[in-house]
């Protein structure tokens, strides 16, 4: 049976390098492909009205909502990829707007009787890719967010970054850094 991979596409440029690996990333993986395009989402307001709506829902286990319409769809997910470039020490916005619409206790993670969060997602892996015009500097990006995320929220054993750093550089050749994280995919994915 053929896995179910969820790429969040977190790019908005039309030649994305970051997208250009995530693609090749997911031509890799066998499974069926759901793309959620997050330029394509109007994320409301998370302001007290949409927080408290959240709560109520989830509280009554009004999990069918469209409301948690992508939550359903990450916890559902075998394999999850997450395309984000690296922007301003940090990935971009609609990356965490998309977060804050994941986070429903009772579909991603729910609490244990001793407050402890559990996963409920079916994801044993999540690929982070990203690409930065120079260097990326410590765990503090990006990455470190989602891993801990990941790990501890939503119960995705393994993560694992595809990243091509210092590519606007003066004297970087591109191409030969995009290519090293390529043969990283390759090898990762047993190509």
């Amino acid at each position: 049976m053929p896995k179910k991979i969820l790429y969040i596409n977190a790019c908005v440029r039309k030649n994305s390098r970051t997208k250009r690996l995530a693609d090749y990333l997911i031509s890799c993986l066998n499974g069926e492909t759901e793309e959620i395009r997050l330029e394509d989402i109007h994320f409301g307001i998370s302001d007290e009205r949409f927080i408290s709506k959240r709560d109520r829902l989830l509280s009554t286990g009004a999990y069918n909502h469209p409301m948690f319409t992508m939550a359903r769809s990450f916890a559902a997910a075998d394999l999850i990829v997450i395309a984000a470039p690296f922007w301003d020490l940090s990935f971009p916005a609609a990356l965490k707007q998309y977060i804050e619409q994941i986070n429903a206790v009772g579909i991603t993670f729910r609490y244990t009787e001793s407050g402890e969060p559990q996963g409920l997602c079916r994801a044993k892996k999540l690929y982070y890719v990203t690409t930065a015009g120079g260097p990326i500097y410590s765990d503090a990006f990006g990455y470190g967010y989602i891993k801990s995320l990941a790990h501890t929220f939503y119960g995705i054993p393994e993560t694992e970054i595809i990243c091509a750093e210092n590519l606007d550089l003066i004297g970087a050749d591109t191409e030969i850094l995009l290519q090293d994280a390529i043969r990283i995919i390759q090898e990762s994915t047993g190509l």
